[in-house]
């Protein structure tokens, strides 16, 4: 998750997506082998909370508690589409003007992007595409709002989208006159599980808010056969709870 942009935080935010795309001196990671995440930490002394780290993500969410928390309320627009292929997945980077909002906190849309399979579990269930859409609010505080893709119909955002996947990493996209609207990739219900994680990607940092959205929107096989032929994996194992309270909205 990390483009080549001004803020530190939004870089770090961005790492685990485009480090091998936008710095080739970074310190290569991957998703199996020597590189893969049991030997992230080791890598480098700036993945070490990969390993310490004790509110990780993903998590496999299980016995969440219903509580009364406040609805995320969802303003996004269409925008100028800019698809990268970081090497680590497929990103759309999002210019200022799409946020969430939740108890009266704004939380900016900086990009999103696809992990194969799902990272997140609900009750040991993987799914075959997830959805991150990460946030920042004025505080530099990071909140990723997270999709399930299940096996279903066309999801026509999704068609519309891999039309302009680039297949080279390091290859940016940015058609003349072609925009995306990140609303098109939202379940109708957006009632969500919440608790505190880290970005799922070195290096790992935790204190980012995590609110999974609990219905899944419908992808159709051919749209995950797109992406998994790219990326036949780019997910990271569940990670302990340890003991963190894991609540669900109405």
């Amino acid at each position: 998750m990390r483009q080549l942009l001004s803020q530190s935080l939004v870089s770090l935010v961005l790492l685990g997506a485009a480090n091998a795309a936008a710095d080739e001196t970074a310190t290569p990671w991957s998703y199996k082998g020597a590189t893969g995440p049991t030997h992230w930490a080791a890598l480098t002394s700036d993945f070490k909370e990969c390993k310490l780290g004790k509110f990780q993500s993903p998590i496999d969410v299980r016995g969440a508690k219903m509580a009364a928390l406040p609805p995320i309320e969802f303003s996004y627009q269409a925008a100028p589409l800019h698809i990268i292929n970081t090497g680590h997945g497929i990103q759309v980077d999002v210019p200022p003007g799409s946020f969430i909002t939740l108890a009266a906190k704004r939380y900016q849309l900086i990009q999103f992007h696809f992990h194969h399979p799902s990272e997140s579990k609900l009750e040991g269930k993987a799914f075959p595409l997830e959805l991150h859409l990460v946030h920042q609010d004025a505080e530099g505080k990071l909140a990723v709002v997270a999709v399930l893709m299940a096996d279903g119909k066309a999801n026509p955002a999704l068609v519309e989208l891999w039309k302009y996947m680039p297949t080279e990493t390091g290859k940016v996209n940015a058609p003349d006159g072609v925009t995306v609207d990140p609303s098109g990739f939202l379940p109708t219900n957006r009632a969500y599980f919440s608790f505190p994680g880290s970005l799922t990607t070195p290096p790992c940092t935790e204190e980012v808010a995590w609110f999974l959205l609990r219905t899944p929107v419908r992808v159709s096989k051919g749209e995950v056969a797109t992406f998994a032929k790219e990326y036949p994996l780019n997910a990271r194992p569940v990670q302990p709870l340890n003991g963190r309270p894991v609540q669900m909205s109405q």
